[in-house]
C-alpha cells in the first residue's frame, strides 16, 4: 500500500467509524481463539464451579468446588466475566479467577474491513497510534507464518469480535486477529485448495473478492462461481471491489476508474490480484473453496443486496437494463 493511498484513507476514517465498536468493559481477556467467556458469579465457590462445568472450563463443578475449599482456596475469587480455555487444569483456572483481569475493550471488526479503515480507528478509540498498527501488519514474521506473498496480512486479521487489554500493543493486537484466522481456518481446506489448483494465499484472496461483491452473504456460492468460471476460462475477473480497492475510497465507480493502473485492477490485470482486498469472512472463505456448480460468467448486484447471474454477454446487457428499470445496480459505497 503505498503512503498516498494511506494518508487518503486517513481523510475519510471519519465515514469508518461504524466499522469499529468500542465499550469499556472490566473483564477479561485471552489471546486464546478458543476462549469462552464466562460469567463468574458472586458467591459461593459452588455457584463458581456450576458455572465453569456449565461451560465446558472444568469436568465437574464438585470437583472443582472440592479443589477451591482444600486451604480455603476459594477466598479471593473475583467476579467478572473470564475468556477461559475449556481443559484448563483447575489450579490455572483458579489462579486466573483470584488474580482478577484488567479492563479490555471491545473491538468489532466487521468482514470485508480493510487495514486502512481499521488502523486510524484502532488510534482513535484505543491510543495504538496508526502507523504503528500499519507497521505490525507488515512484520515479516507473521507474513511468513501465514505465507502471504504480499507486503501485510491484509486478509489475514479475522473479523470477529475482540476483547483487547488496556494498553496492548499493535503487535498483541494483530498476533490476536491472525491466530484467530489460523484457529478458523481448517486444516482440511489446504488440501481442498491443492485440488483446486490454488495455494491458500490464493484462496484468501479470492474470498476477499467474493467478500466485497456479496457483503451481504445472500449469492456467495454462486458469486465464487462466476469469478471460478471466469479464470477457468482465462476472462479477466472484472471485479469492482478490486478497483474501489485501489482507488483506496470506498465510493460509486466512474467509467474512467475502470482503466486506473494498479496490479490489483481485475480490469486490467489477469487472473487473481496479487493480494487480498479485506478481510474475508468464514463463509466467504468457504464459497471460494466450494462454488455451488454453474455456467454462469456475469452477475449484477441489486440494491435489496441479491444479484442476478448471466451466461452470455448479451444476457448481461439485458439484465443491467432490467435491472436499472426496476430500482438500479448496488453501487460499492452502499
Amino acid at each position: 500500500m503505498t503512503t498516498a493511498l494511506w494518508h487518503r484513507l486517513r481523510r475519510h476514517r471519519v465515514a469508518f467509524v461504524g466499522l469499529l465498536m468500542v465499550g469499556l468493559v472490566g473483564c477479561a481477556v485471552s489471546d486464546s481463539p478458543h476462549a469462552i467467556r464466562v460469567t463468574i458469579p458472586d458467591g459461593p465457590v459452588e455457584a463458581v464451579a456450576e458455572s465453569l462445568a456449565a461451560h465446558g472450563i472444568v469436568g465437574s463443578a464438585e470437583s472443582f468446588a472440592r479443589f477451591a475449599r482444600m486451604g480455603r482456596k476459594n477466598l479471593g475469587i473475583k467476579p467478572g466475566v473470564y475468556p477461559l480455555v475449556p481443559g484448563t487444569p483447575m489450579g490455572k483456572v483458579l489462579a486466573v479467577l483470584r488474580r482478577g483481569r484488567p479492563p479490555e475493550l471491545r473491538l468489532e471488526v466487521r468482514s470485508g474491513i480493510w487495514i486502512a479503515e481499521l488502523a486510524p480507528l484502532v488510534e482513535q478509540t484505543m491510543g495504538v497510534p496508526a502507523d504503528s498498527f500499519r507497521r505490525a501488519t507488515g512484520d515479516s514474521s507473521l507474513r511468513t507464518r501465514v505465507a502471504a506473498t504480499s507486503e501485510s496480512v491484509e486478509g489475514y486479521l479475522y473479523p470477529a469480535t475482540y476483547y483487547i487489554p488496556v494498553g496492548a500493543s499493535a503487535e498483541q493486537i494483530v498476533r490476536q486477529m491472525v491466530d484467530t484466522f489460523e484457529a478458523r481456518w481448517r486444516p482440511a481446506w489446504n488440501a481442498r485448495a491443492e485440488s483446486l489448483g490454488f495455494t491458500r494465499h490464493e484462496i484468501v484472496v479470492l474470498a476477499s473478492i467474493i467478500e466485497g461483491e456479496d457483503p451481504h452473504h445472500a449469492d456467495l456460492g454462486y458469486v465464487s462461481s462466476v469469478y471460478h468460471n471466469r479464470l477457468a476460462d482465462d476472462r479477466r475477473l472484472q471485479a469492482d471491489p478490486t478497483v474501489v480497492y485501489a482507488l483506496g475510497e470506498r465510493r460509486r465507480l466512474y467509467n474512467k476508474d475502470y482503466g486506473f493502473a494498479s496490479p490489483l485492477n481485475t480490469y486490467r490485470v489477469a487472473g487473481l490480484p496479487p493480494s487480498p482486498i479485506g478481510q474475508a469472512s468464514l463463509a466467504s472463505l468457504e464459497a471460494a473453496l466450494y462454488p455451488l456448480p454453474s455456467d454462469y460468467l456475469y452477475f449484477v448486484a441489486r440494491r435489496d443486496g441479491r444479484h442476478v447471474f448471466s451466461r452470455t454477454y448479451g444476457e448481461h446487457l439485458a439484465t443491467i437494463r432490467a435491472v436499472r428499470r426496476r430500482g438500479g445496480i448496488r453501487a460499492p459505497d452502499e
